[in-house]
């Protein structure tokens, strides 16, 4: 879990994400305080971090970015987090979105393929007092088959299709989110295991940076 590390000069800027998070239609009580109380500027380069509370993507270096807020909070929100699920999730990216499971989930266990991205990610979850999350650096279209099956599986890069070891590692009833399209435009899409099946639901077009690995699009 994160501990509220809320600075003066941020905290009223904060306030107003939630509020146009709320007014963009995220209604999830519990996500909206995660919002609250996750300190998003850690999470951002120095260089950016006066915008850390503007619902605007922002780069974090290795040609990745740090999404949209309302992208992220519309992504968790489908997950129907309530606490005592294990969550898969592929792209620790700047590990913001790691840290908004870890309020919201039991246990996060969270895949990079930039070992520079992971070597990151690994000082800035500490120092936000996150400790029910493990990292790992490999090839996120594989998963971590170690700790599966998981409740939630959230995929931050856009793949061609869903990969096999992600589908098999995804618990009954479980719920997988991931961008399925081509390289340059997604559609966020929820699938539910039910009977061994994935069932799709369309969420909205999106735009993230490719999933690169064996069962995603080519390095």
């Amino acid at each position: 879990m994160v501990a509220s590390t809320v600075e003066p000069e941020f905290r009223g800027a904060r306030r107003r994400l939630v509020e146009a998070l709320q007014d963009k239609g995220i209604r999830d009580l519990a996500l909206l305080r995660a919002i609250d109380t996750v300190p998003r500027h850690l999470f951002v380069p120095p260089t950016v971090r006066h915008r850390a509370y503007e619902d605007s993507a922002l780069p974090i270096g290795s040609g990745q970015t740090i999404s949209q807020p309302y992208v992220h909070a519309r992504s968790v929100e489908q997950l129907m987090l309530t606490g005592k699920e294990k969550v898969l999730e592929i792209g620790t990216g700047s590990a913001y979105q790691t840290a908004l499971l870890a309020e919201l989930a039991a246990q996060v266990f969270s895949v990079e393929r930039y070992r520079e991205l992971l070597d990151k990610a690994r000082p800035l979850l500490q120092q936000a007092n996150v400790r029910n999350v493990s990292l790992s650096l490999g090839d996120g279209t594989l998963g971590w088959r170690e700790y599966a099956p998981y409740d939630g599986i959230v995929v931050s890069a856009g793949a061609p299709h869903v990969p096999q070891a992600l589908e098999e590692q995804l618990a009954e009833g479980g719920r997988l989110l991931i961008p399925i399209g081509d390289k340059e435009e997604q559609m966020l899409t929820l699938f539910v295991k039910r009977g061994g099946r994935l069932e799709r639901r369309d969420i909205t077009p999106v735009r993230f940076v490719p999933l690169i690995g064996a069962q995603g699009w080519p390095g």
